[in-house]
């Protein structure tokens, strides 16, 4: 066969093969090409960098410019007006719009960026109150993870005073005010109820601790500056407070609520509608990317870092974000452990919109007064069944399989899903806690 013969032949091949790929994966050309996606300086926003920096958007036939936020309210704002036309969001916004929880909005999302990635930190003057009250192991360190019941005496100590205890968060709807809230309450501390049906939103009443809101890029320097005495937030946040000897982190999200969806890729309900082609698009990209950031055991996330670090995305120094990023975490200065899941954003299902995480949120917003009344099992699915999207992410996934991007080993099970199953996360409450389950129906004290 001449060599003109056999390219025709390959190119014909090639043409069949993506014929049956196009057919397979059914998804036409992006609806809108150029898009703008927002984000806030955290490492989870890294499938964004990502896509973008690997060119895997460009490979949908995306234009995509990224664009960092002040803070989640403003983020929220410009997805729901339209001037952004996704983001990176915590995955209780979307929920809590569609309930109506602060702001009202359908918002709809196909796509968990991340698992885990928070700690809560508290400054050197409440961990040096702390530490008379801890256990610690035969080399003298404290052992992890560490109850906040160690904070009661310097809370007893801050009432007789006359001087309220703060601690920052930042969302009324984010996982880290609940698990801020879980560790308070699972140490005896009551971190305040929510009472919207008495015009209450502070989220203050009974409060034993006054937890306020705070942008996460600004919570060490809020931290330093002695207006809170620590914060709940993600990476890089916590180890900026090692790194710059300002606090000491007491535990992470991991140990409080194991593989919990931390962040989502959400978009409003009407943009999705208009652009299902763009939306399938975009959900193909992150997916890449979250496979990449987890290939290889983590073999990719230096070079990540390195991404990460530019002033554009998070900004942070290198090492800063290397300390929790790559498979280690930092208490104290020169106290490492390992943490190889602190950050997950592919393996274990990472990516996959599972109805069972949108009703864990649900149920703490309902533990915590956010929503105010009780409401049937059915309920919770209908709301979550509204808001994560598996169909979409179904199709996505398979698109790439179809087209060779990724495998079908890479979605265990992906014909037979079930978004009502328990997710990794769910699971994890099945089994012995370091802190206690949520009482999601609690109205005083919550038992935790």
């Amino acid at each position: 066969m001449k060599l003109w013969q056999k390219t025709v032949l390959a190119g014909a091949l090639s043409l069949g093969l993506t014929s049956q790929a196009t057919a397979e994966s059914n998804i036409g050309p992006a609806e809108k090409d150029e898009l703008t996606l927002g984000f806030i300086k955290l490492t989870d926003m890294a499938p964004l960098a990502i896509a973008y920096e690997k060119g895997f958007f460009e490979d949908e036939g995306l234009y995509v410019t990224l664009e960092a936020q002040a803070n989640w309210k403003v983020l929220l704002d410009r997805v729901i007006s339209g001037e952004l036309d996704g983001a990176h969001m915590l995955a209780g916004q979307p929920i809590g719009a569609a309930l109506g929880i602060g702001t009202q909005a359908e918002l709809v999302t196909a796509f968990s960026m991340d698992l885990n990635g928070n700690a809560i930190t508290v400054s050197n003057t409440l961990w040096d109150k702390m530490k008379p009250h801890l256990e610690l192991d035969e080399a003298g360190k404290p052992v992890h993870p560490i109850s906040a019941s160690a904070l009661k005496p310097a809370l007893t100590e801050y009432q007789q005073a006359g001087k309220p205890l703060q601690m920052g968060t930042v969302f009324p709807v984010s996982s880290h005010n609940y698990e801020l809230r879980y560790w308070l309450a699972a140490g005896g501390i009551h971190p305040g109820l929510y009472a919207p049906h008495k015009g209450d939103n502070s989220g203050l009443l009974q409060a034993d601790v006054l937890l306020s809101v705070t942008p996460p890029p600004q919570m060490p320097a809020t931290m330093e500056a002695g207006t809170i005495d620590g914060y709940s937030v993600g990476e890089p946040w916590n180890q900026q407070a090692v790194l710059k000897k300002i606090g000491v982190p007491v535990i992470t999200n991991h140990d409080i609520w194991p593989y919990n969806p931390e962040k989502v890729f959400a978009v409003s309900k009407d943009w999705s509608d208009a652009n299902p082609n763009t939306h399938l698009r975009l959900v193909k990209a992150l997916l890449r990317a979250a496979h990449w950031l987890d290939a290889d055991d983590n073999g990719n996330r230096e070079e990540a870092v390195g991404i990460l670090s530019q002033s554009y995305y998070v900004g942070a120094d290198k090492k800063v974000i290397a300390a929790s990023m790559t498979g280690s975490f930092e208490y104290e200065p020169g106290d490492v452990r390992q943490a190889p899941d602190f950050n997950v954003f592919f393996r274990h299902n990472a990516t996959y919109p599972y109805y069972s995480d949108a009703i864990w949120f649900m149920t703490q917003m309902r533990r915590w007064g956010q929503i105010p009344q009780a409401q049937s099992d059915d309920w919770y699915l209908e709301q979550a069944k509204r808001v994560y999207r598996p169909d979409i992410y179904t199709q996505a996934a398979k698109a790439l399989i179809a087209e060779g991007k990724l495998s079908a080993d890479d979605f265990p099970g992906l014909d037979s899903r079930d978004a009502s199953a328990p997710s990794p996360a769910t699971l994890s409450m099945a089994r012995p806690m370091t802190v206690a389950a949520p009482t999601p129906t609690s109205t005083s004290l919550p038992s935790a």
